[in-house]
């Protein structure tokens, strides 16, 4: 069974850091590209940022660029997440799944909160 867990989430203050991570086992991580999604209270889904499967290429929403950096070891199989400046706004339970193309995603791991407040 595909397993994806996520750690790092906590406690932080606006213009903070957080870095978050996906271990991944059970199917060749190589082979897929990956992505952060999160849900802030209240709301729905909003993707964050993708990452290809060799790593080579990585986007972002408008709101995270510049501020956030995926990226993969593929030979560890772990997908992370560099958040920098956080915000208030950015305060959010984050997943990351399985990306099958076209923002669709097929499997996702159990999420990790972040809480960004004085």
């Amino acid at each position: 069974e595909v397993q994806l867990v996520e750690s790092g989430g906590g406690l932080v203050q606006p213009g903070g850091s957080l870095r978050l991570s996906c271990a991944a086992s059970e199917f060749t991580f190589s082979n897929y590209g990956m992505s952060w999604v999160r849900q802030a209270p209240g709301k729905g889904l909003e993707w964050v940022s993708h990452i290809s499967s060799g790593g080579g290429t990585t986007t972002y929403a408008d709101s995270m660029k510049g501020r956030f950096t995926i990226s993969r070891d593929n030979a560890k199989n772990t997908l992370a997440l560099q958040m920098n400046s956080l915000k208030p706004e950015d305060t959010a339970i984050y997943y990351c799944a399985r990306d099958l193309g076209g923002r669709s995603y097929d499997y996702w791991g159990q999420g990790t909160q972040v809480t960004v407040s004085s």
